[in-house]
C-alpha cells in the first residue's frame, strides 16, 4: 500500500513541476498571487525577489523527493517496514526542498541588481540643471551615474538662481533634494 503512496507523490511531483514549467512558459506567469503577482513569492511579502520555503516549487520537490525515495526505500530489505521508509522518506524530501530553497533565493540575491546610484557615487558628481533652479526654490538636474542617467529635484547650495543648461557640481543630499553649486 505505501508503494502506491510513494508512486502517487513522485507522480503528482514531477506533473505539478512540468505542468508549472509549461504554463509558466506559455503565460508568463503574471497570475496575481504572492509578492509581486509572482507565486514563486509563496507566503513572503518582503517584496524582495526569493522563494519562500512554502513556494509550490519547494513544496513539490518536497513531494517528488518523498515519494522517490520511498521507492527507493521500499526496495531494501533493511527499510522495506513503512515505519522506517516513511521517515527516512520526509527526511530525504525536507533535505531536497532545502536546498531547492537555498538554490533559488542563492541564485536570485547574486543576480539581483538595482538601477539606483548610491548617494556616494552622486556626491561629487556634475550635472546639468534641465529645469531652472529660481533663487531658494526647487528646480530639477539631470546626472549620469554607471552609464544611466537620472533627473532629481534641486536646489541651490547658496539659493541663487541658476538657469537652465548651466553645469553644476552635486553637493549634498537631503531626503530626495539635491543641494547643487554652480561649477565656474
Amino acid at each position: 500500500m505505501e508503494i502506491w503512496i510513494y508512486a502517487i507523490c513522485l507522480v503528482l511531483g514531477l506533473m505539478f513541476s512540468l505542468v508549472s514549467a509549461i504554463l509558466g512558459h506559455i503565460f508568463g506567469g503574471d497570475g496575481e498571487i504572492g509578492t509581486g503577482g509572482h507565486a514563486e513569492a509563496g507566503i513572503t511579502d518582503s517584496g524582495l525577489p526569493g522563494v519562500s520555503f512554502f513556494s509550490p516549487t519547494v513544496m513539490a520537490s518536497f513531494v517528488t523527493a518523498f515519494g522517490a525515495a520511498g521507492l527507493i526505500l521500499t526496495r531494501i530489505e533493511a527499510t522495506r517496514s513503512v515505519w522506517i521508509s516513511a521517515p527516512l522518506a520526509a527526511a530525504s524530501g525536507g533535505v531536497i526542498a532545502g536546498l531547492t530553497f537555498w538554490f533559488f533565493n542563492t541564485m536570485f540575491k547574486k543576480t539581483q541588481a538595482s538601477s539606483e546610484a548610491r548617494v556616494s557615487q552622486v556626491i561629487g558628481t556634475t550635472a546639468s540643471v534641465i529645469t531652472p533652479i529660481p533663487a531658494n526654490g526647487v528646480g530639477e538636474i539631470a546626472y549620469v551615474v554607471a552609464n544611466t542617467r537620472y533627473s532629481a529635484p534641486a536646489r541651490s547650495e547658496g539659493g541663487v538662481a541658476i538657469p537652465a543648461g548651466r553645469p553644476v557640481r552635486i553637493k549634498r543630499m537631503v531626503g530626495t533634494v539635491f543641494y547643487v553649486e554652480p561649477i565656474e
